[in-house]
């Protein structure tokens, strides 16, 4: 018996090999599919797709044979890596010098073998899909060209099965990322909010007991301190809701009265007779949805419609309806509108449309970025129609069922 040569690149192929993470892996339909398919093809009792590890042998489908992997030194596949041939073909074993005195003659009554290296894309030859006989035997063409068919349909799986491991090996990074970010902005603001609530009380106290005592510009200065104060304060308090969006959005749902939503609304941003929202009190609807999410989306479109309205009185109409699939939620207001070049970029985080609000303050950019955030862990879709000076509508639609 004659070993087979180790491939010059042998450690590069074992880490190419390494990458796909298919060794000591279970059995699979896909492959033994393949396995069953070849062995008929090609009229042999056995058929084996294997990977050529450092030591070993391992069998990650067979047809006709009970193993789960064997010493390289004596595997058939190790002479068809090593081969620069398409296809390894031993007609009779037990008359090839290579493999008399194999075990595997005796154990496994094996005479003839053919095998197609399994290829990947860098060149590297990770094992092979190979047929057994227990008689001396040739393979016809028609064999032979399904054979090599079958074997780049094989690394065809592997490199779909990889990419499937890469993209869940993605996606648990990012969740990892997701929740360090979350957990980020729960220690931010609970460390910064109580010393940045100190500060705005001191400078407040400051204006108030030295009004007449300090000059206009130390006022200003003061007043500088508060402005920035509560400005990195909605930041913060921004932050924290969109990384806890998804929490929200996760909550069990329950039945919502269209009423009572636009009702909380009103009652938590409505604070001077110049707005005014009208709903259709008459026409109740009830959704079956996220109550602290649909909370928090209508709380930031409406508190948006105030904060930039530029007209008295701003106007706000809520209306919600229902159909067979969906149910439409739109707010339409009269404010300033938003430019046609910005309505695709208003749901990017930190994006402001407007410099300052009707207050004078600049936005966060993280109330609608939250919004949209929301709506999809929903499910729902959102459309904005907006004309500078006029107005603006945003259409939601919520899945009456989501599967």
């Amino acid at each position: 018996m004659i070993v087979a040569p180790i491939p010059t690149d042998e450690k590069k192929r074992l880490q190419a090999l390494e990458k796909y993470d298919l060794l000591d892996t279970m059995p699979e339909d896909n492959y033994d599919s393949i396995t069953d398919i070849v062995a008929t093809i090609c009229n042999v009792p056995i058929s084996i797709i294997n990977l050529v590890d450092k030591n070993r042998t391992f069998l990650k489908s067979s047809y006709g044979i009970d193993m789960k992997e064997s010493p390289r030194e004596i595997s058939f596949c190790s002479h068809t890596i090593s081969s620069d041939d398409e296809v390894t073909i031993v007609p009779d074993a037990t008359k090839d010098e290579r493999f008399i005195g194999n075990p595997l003659l005796d154990e496994a009554n094996i005479v003839f073998y053919a095998g197609v290296p399994l290829i990947d894309k860098n060149g590297y030859k990770l094992g092979s899909l190979c047929v057994f006989d227990t008689k001396p035997r040739e393979l016809t063409d028609l064999q032979l060209r399904s054979l090599k068919s079958m074997a780049k349909h094989v690394m065809l799986l592997f490199e779909e099965r990889q990419q499937n491991v890469e993209l869940l090996r993605t996606k648990k990074e990012l969740e990892e990322r997701n929740e360090e970010l979350k957990d980020f902005a729960g220690i931010v603001s609970h460390d910064l909010k109580a010393p940045l609530s100190n500060i705005l009380m001191i400078a407040d106290l400051l204006q108030k007991e030295n009004a007449e005592k300090i000059s206009e510009r130390s006022m200003k200065y003061l007043q500088y301190l508060r402005d920035a104060g509560s400005t990195l304060s909605r930041y913060i308090d921004g932050m924290l809701t969109f990384y806890k969006s998804d929490e929200l959005a996760s909550e069990e749902f329950e039945e919502i009265s269209y009423v009572d939503l636009v009702e909380d609304i009103v009652a938590m941003t409505v604070t001077d007779e110049h707005t005014l929202v009208t709903y259709a009190p008459e026409m109740d609807v009830v959704m079956r949805t996220s109550n602290s999410a649909l909370h928090q989306i209508l709380l930031n479109l409406v508190s948006n419609s105030i904060k930039y309205g530029d007209k008295d009185p701003t106007t706000i109409h809520i209306d919600l309806n229902q159909s067979k699939d969906c149910y439409t939620l739109t707010v339409e207001d009269n404010g300033r509108g938003i430019a046609p070049d910005k309505i695709d970029k208003v749901f990017k985080l930190f994006f402001t449309a407007d410099e300052a609000d009707r207050n004078g303050k600049r936005g966060t950019g993280i109330g609608l970025a939250t919004t949209k955030r929301l709506l999809d862990e929903l499910h729902a879709t959102i459309d904005i129609e907006s004309e500078l000076g006029v107005g603006t509508k945003i259409t939601m639609k919520f899945p009456r069922e989501i599967n």
